[in-house]
This record gives structure tokens, sequence and C-alpha cells, in this order.
């Protein structure tokens, strides 16, 4: 699974973020519940104007600077504005983590499974349990509405470079300077995201610095289930296929976004193909790729292999195994547990992945040197050395500075009860109630007029929560407490109150009612009901809230402002060097890149074909779970035609969040969907290389003919063309 997280979500979707290290090598702000929108000094000329000749098909590249003559150039394909127009306008951003399309004219969206599975868990039941069955809406009627997905559209781009730092002087100090920029920010995206409009606005930090962007998106909030296959074929091979290939997954589900209780009518969604996907043609895969870390120094890259990286790695191995057990007991509890494991998992594999380069010789190797390449042509130029000469030290001085409390930092602040929705509940609305009443610049930024619906719309969310998951979660989190910071550690004699930390979550959880939509409206009329609630995890909440707002700020100022005017800087020190000639690392914002459909020598020296089929598919199973198919295909094997191509790689350079992005031809027909990258793509993350890595897709035949044979989804396939 190759999602990513969302900005604005609930604490069980947020797991894949827990962990996850961006440019910063902390991600978004879990106490914000919002992406750290983090504003940078200006570089206005830092603007990609031309591909590099001769280069792979490498490149996250922003849609209104596509490299369309270096295209042409290596694949002989003219592209148009209005091609990348309408393809811009057709694809979508799952809030849920990662994309999708609008494939008819009456809103019907396409994603993958493992995108919209936080909503198809949240509309079943014990009774109806739609991620083991499937589920397939006949009529309009029938359609299942997520209760608090957001689907946003990219309406317009507008350069803000120089307001964001208005304000800002040379003299300005970091922390100072931080602040100014995301005030400035927030004024943008509130005047931008006015109430006539409901559009959703976001300022978008590029080039390390180099550029600010405001984003503008239509934005859907009523977003309705269609069809989603059974999870046994949509995730078949489980955990230990995950990242690999050959793959044999239905990986994608629809949904349709509505207006005014009516089917949305999209001017712009994608055709299919009649003939689908073929070895070596020319594809583009659009979508928002989440986090990448390629402009990184390395001693920002050792902070990550030697401190984050292997803590994420046993946090998330600890819970995998708590909820696997958990899972154990009753098959209820395996259920209810399956959301959070499956990410839980899915983050594990991803962050082994990321490690593996991070110890990779040569991958290190090779980005020393081109950091001393840059740094040896800043000291051989008196002037940049004057200018440029300090950022180094400054890095290693702030990574320092992270080391030292980076693990308290996320245990009581970044990353508190993950998997918890109740704390997470807890938390916002203790926020909400103090944040609200300020002057809209000086709120927490997910907490700004701009982005309050989606906080708002994920605080009064109707999706069930589990009691007894809970308790495993949060005594989970507080088992780790003990572990890392010590029986003795202050917060962490209160949080106990001398209890187990297996009592202790009993306690928080048995004591609150925020379960119940009421009650939590109820405590959002004002700062006095929340400071008299009896409800223990809203007391919780307000225990670590002092604590956590310290070290908050700690980071900010003694972190994120460093990071910021430091990668500001080598942003103007790399553009005087080598010009303007590279595409930003991802934001979870649109790119758009190239490829060509083609498969693979491994490590072992075989030769993997570009694509697998159902044959393989019947041949791989074994019955037994994670390869044990669903009844539905087991009848229907007889009616398909094996070879038809099902999965299959490309060297699209993607990454976490470009799940369930469109594969489209040089016609703009879809041919598939990204669900997956391989094993040996992850430390692209880093630095992309495409001998062996490759982006994994759906093929668009092999779901036509699942859709025909094994479901006889015939409204489905009428509505797309067939």
């Amino acid at each position: 699974m190759y999602s990513n997280p969302r900005p604005h979500i609930t604490y069980k979707a947020l797991i894949p973020l827990v962990l996850a290290h961006a440019k910063n090598p902390c991600p978004a702000d879990m106490s914000q519940l919002s992406n750290m929108r983090r504003p940078i000094i200006t570089l206005s000329l830092f603007l990609l104007t031309a591909a590099q000749p001769g280069r792979a098909d490498e490149g996250m590249w922003l849609v209104n600077r596509f490299p369309k003559d270096e295209l042409k150039k290596k694949y002989g394909v003219d592209l148009t504005d209005e091609f990348l127009r309408h393809l811009q306008m057709s694809s979508v951003r799952f809030n849920s983590g990662g994309s999708g399309s609008f494939i008819s004219p009456n809103g019907l969206l396409f994603t993958n499974h493992h995108v919209g599975a936080e909503c198809i868990f949240k509309v079943s039941t014990k009774e109806q349990d739609y991620i083991k069955n499937g589920f397939q809406a006949r009529a309009n009627s029938e359609e299942k509405a997520c209760p608090d997905l957001e689907v946003n559209v990219l309406l317009r781009i507008e350069t803000v470079t120089e307001k964001v730092n208005d304000g800002v002087k040379a003299a300005t100090a970091p922390a100072e300077a931080n602040r100014i920029r995301q005030a400035n920010s927030t004024r943008l995206e509130s005047a931008c995201s006015n109430k006539e409009s409901g559009n959703r606005c976001d300022v978008v930090m590029l080039y390390s610095g180099g550029q600010y962007d405001l984003y503008e998106y239509r934005k859907y909030t009523d977003v309705r289930l269609v069809f989603a296959p059974e999870e046994a074929i949509a995730a078949f091979g489980g955990d230990p296929d995950n990242f690999t290939f050959p793959r044999y997954c239905l990986d994608f589900a629809l949904f349709r976004a509505y207006e005014n209780g009516k089917p949305a009518q999209p001017k712009h969604h994608l055709k299919w193909s009649k003939t689908g996907a073929k070895d070596g043609e020319l594809v583009f895969v659009s979508g928002h790729p989440g986090k990448t870390e390629r402009l990184a120094t390395v001693a920002e890259l050792e902070l990550q292999r030697d401190v984050t990286q292997p803590y994420a790695l046993e946090i998330l191995k600890k819970l995998a195994d708590r909820l696997l057990a958990f899972g154990a007991t009753d098959p209820e509890n395996k259920r209810i547990a399956r959301d959070v494991l499956a990410s839980v998992q899915n983050s594990f594999k991803a962050r082994s992945g990321f490690q593996r380069g991070l110890l990779d010789p040569e991958l290190m190797r090779l980005k020393k040197e081109a950091e001393n390449r840059l740094r040896k042509a800043v000291a051989d130029d008196p002037a940049k050395q004057q200018q440029f000469g300090r950022i180094w030290d400054e890095i290693a001085a702030y990574v320092d500075e992270y080391r030292a409390f980076y693990v308290e930092y996320s245990l009581l602040e970044r990353a508190p009860a993950t998997g918890s929705e109740l704390f997470g509940l807890a938390r916002s609305i203790n926020r909400y109630v103090v944040e609200k009443p300020k002057p809209n610049a000086d709120r927490l930024r997910a907490f700004s007029d701009a982005a309050l619906p989606a906080t708002e719309m994920a605080m009064y969310s109707t999706a069930p929560v589990y009691a007894a998951l809970e308790e495993v979660v949060v005594a989970e989190w507080m088992k780790r407490l003990v572990e890392k910071l010590g029986a003795d550690h202050a917060m962490v004699k209160k949080i106990l109150a001398g209890r187990t930390p297996e009592d202790a979550a009993k306690h928080y959880v048995r004591g609150s009612k925020l379960a119940d939509v009421a009650e939590r409206k109820k405590l959002t009329a004002g700062a006095a009901a929340v400071a008299a609630s009896g409800d223990t995890m809203i007391q919780l909440a307000r225990l670590l809230d002092a604590d956590g707002r310290a070290l908050h700020k700690r980071f900010q100022d003694k972190v994120e402002a460093v990071q910021t005017s430091s990668a500001s800087r080598i942003a103007r020190a790399r553009f005087a060097v080598y010009g303007a000639n590279e595409y930003p690392d991802a934001t979870f914002t649109f790119r758009l890149t190239y490829a060509a459909v083609k498969g693979y020598t491994n490590a072992d020296g075989k030769k993997v074909s570009w694509a697998t089929d159902f044959a393989g598919l019947y041949a791989r199973a074994t019955g037994v779970e994670p390869f044990a198919l669903p009844p539905s295909w087991t009848k229907a094997r007889g009616a398909l035609r094996l070879k038809t191509p099902f999965n299959f790689v490309s060297t699209a350079d993607t990454h976490g969040g470009n799940s369930g992005s469109p594969t489209v031809n040089a016609k703009g027909e879809l041919v598939g969907i990204l669900f997956d990258g391989n094993i040996e793509g992850l430390p692209n993350q880093y630095l992309y290389r495409d001998s062996m890595e490759r982006s994994v897709h759906v093929a668009s035949q092999g779901i036509v003919e699942s859709l025909r044979k094994v479901y006889g989804a015939k409204g489905i396939l009428k509505e797309i063309g067939f």
C-alpha cells in the first residue's frame, strides 16, 4: 500500500503519519491535525525552466512547470496545455491520504481500495462487513455516505512568495520569521477560502523555500461509497506481498461526489482505454505524492538513520504485535482492529525500506558526494562562502537540538496515543475552544478560519468508536511512556497516577463519553464547558496540553525555524551554483510524472515481466490467508480470460500519497491505477533510481474483466463507457 496521511484526519488514519519525516525531520504536527505548511525565505527566481537533458524518467513535476520539451525529445510526444489542464481537473486528492480521479460526468470517483478503506470500514458493522464481503450499490439510493471524507480538485495556483515573506527582514531572528510567515500564510488561506465559494486554500512551500504557491481547491465533503471488492482480493497477499512484485491485487474502489444532495457534474473526467496498458508504452501518472527528502542534507539523513527511523520501527512493530494479539482473541476484535493494523503494518514495511536506503553505503556515498560538490563550489567563491558557508553548521546544530528532545516530543505532543480516536477528539476539542476565540493569525494552523471546516468535520464525525480497541492502543502508548521516558518522569507520573498502563487506559477510555457526537458538540460550546467536564479523556488532553504546547514551541523555535531558514539558503546556493533545473520535493500537492511501462531484472538476476495476469493469481492462491481468494473469485474462475493483464509496473517516479493516481496513456485514456511501489523503490524517498525500482499499478483490463465477469456490475461498466 502506498498511501499518505491526509492534512485533516482522525487519529486512526494518522498511523502512516506517526513517524513519517518530511524535509523537516518531523512530519505534520499532530497537535494541529494539519500539514505544517512551513513558509520559508523567498527565492522568486528559483523556478523550474527545463529538465536536465538525458535524464531518466525522474521528476514529480508541477503541472505549471511540466518539461514538455524534454518529453518530446525523449518520447516524441507533443503534450498540449489542454492535455495538462484536463488531467489536472480530472484528478482529485483524497484527504484520507491518497489520490484519485473523476471517471464519469456524474461524479464517479476512482481510487484505491486501501485509500477508501477508512470510509469502507466506517460504514461497515458487525453484521455488514463491507471490508470483508465487498460492496456494490445498484442505484444511487444505495450508496453509503462516508462520515468524514473530503475530496479536493485543484482549480488554480498563484505564486505568493513575497506575500508570505512580507515583514521578514534580513536581521529577523529565525523563530520570529517563522511566526510571521505562518501568520501571513494563514491570512492568505483565509482570504482565499471565503464562505461564498466554499473552496479550500493551502499555502504550499516549494523548492525548499525557494517559492510559495497558493493552491485553491474545489472541495467535496459529501462523498459516498459505490463499489468495493472484498479485501481478500483488493489486498491479496496481505503484508507478505506488500511492496513487492509480481502482485495480484484488485486494489480499487469507486465513490461518488455529491453537491446539494445530487451527484456532482464535473466538467472534466477521464475516459477509459478500450485496449488497456501495453508493454513499453508511455504513461502519465497524476496525483499527490506525500513527502520526499531528496534535498535533505547528510546531517538530516543521518538523524533519520540513527534516531527517528529506528524509533519509528520499534514503536510500529510493538503496536502491530499488540494489535495482532488483540485480533486473534475474537473475530469482532480482528474486524475493528483491521484499519489500524493495516496502516501500522504498511508504515512499518515502508519505514523498513527507507531505513534500508539510509543504511545503503552506496546511496549515502552519492548523497555525500553531491553535498560535498555543492559545499566546495560555495567555498571556492568568497562571495558565496560569505552568504552560504555557515548553513551546514546551522543544520548540524538544529539536528543536535532535535536529538535531545525528539522522543519526548513525539510521545507527548507530536503523536501521543497513536490510533486512539477518543484521545484525538479530546485534544481537538480542548484546543478548539482555546484557539477559536483568538485572532485568526495567532491560532494553531488547524484552527485557522481556512482549516476549521475540515477540523470540525473530523470532530463531529459519526464514525463508530470501539472502546475495546481504544483500551489497547492507549495502553500501548502508556507502556511506551514508561519505557522511553521512565516511570519517574513528571508527566508519566501524572498520567498514570499510580496505575499500570492497562488500568490507566481503562480509566481514561471507560470514563469518556466522546463516542457520542452530541457530547462533543456540547463541549465545543466554550472553554468553560471543557474546563468543567468530568470526561476522563478530556481531562487527559488537558493534563498534557501545557507541556505539549511547550514542546511544540521548542520544536517551532529551535528546530523548524532554523531548518526552514537553512533550507531556503541551501535552495539559493543550489540555484547560484547549478541554475534552475530541478523539480521540488513532494508536498502532498498535485504533481505529474511520465514513465515507461517496463519490466526489470531483480537482484537475483531473474527477469520480471511488465505484467501479471489472472492465471498467475490463481496459481499463487493457496486457500490460506492472506493468499485465500474470496468465494466470488473461486466461482468466476471458469468465466475469466486468464491471460488478462492484472497488475503491471512502470518507471513512474511516485511516492506515498500517489496511491489511487490515475495512469493514462498519451491520449489521456485510463490504462490503470497506481497502488504501490516495489521494495527496491522505497529508497527513492531520498534518491531516484530506476534499474529495479518500479511503481505498481492495477491494469484497466483487469478491472473491466473483474467488473464484468466476477461482479456483474453492468451499471458501473455502462457509466464508464463499456
